[in-house]
């Protein structure tokens, strides 16, 4: 068997007495159909938390540019008039003086608090306006935008 042997249909068909081109592409077309379908899997996969945090990050984004722009800062005790939640209420932001303190409004894990860091912290890892985020003592997460 030569190099054209080697590359030829019966190759690539499973075992058989008779294999033909049609034989083939039902294969291929599985294959392809199982590729596409896995791929598209871990690509939503990886999107989950840019989906679930969509919302959050439009507010902490919102307040963010107003302590770089309007805002010099919210003050000791806050901004509590200026305090927002997503639409379906599952966090609250609350800007206090130079941070923006998110917060999860039902009994939350400790796994729940980390995922919402992680996430903030890839969000704004390339902001030059954050300093930093970090997980407060209280279990919230702050979003510190001091220089």
């Amino acid at each position: 068997m030569g190099v054209i042997g080697f590359l030829s249909i019966r190759s690539f068909c499973p075992p058989m007495n008779h294999c033909s081109i049609y034989t083939l592409f039902p294969t291929m077309k599985n294959y392809l159909l199982h590729f596409f379908f896995l791929a598209s899997a871990l690509l939503s996969l990886c999107g989950c938390d840019n989906l679930k945090y969509a919302e959050l990050y439009e507010i902490t984004d919102e307040f963010v540019e107003e302590l770089h722009t309007d805002v010099e800062s919210y003050g000791l005790l806050g901004g509590v008039d200026d305090t927002e939640y997503t639409d379906d209420g599952v966090f609250r932001v609350l800007p206090m003086g130079r941070l923006i303190n998110v917060k999860i409004e039902h009994e939350a894990t400790d796994e729940e608090y980390e995922a919402l860091r992680a996430a903030l912290e890839s969000h704004y890892a390339d902001d030059e306006r954050v300093t930093e985020v970090y997980r407060c003592r209280a279990g919230t997460i702050m979003i510190d935008c001091r220089h």
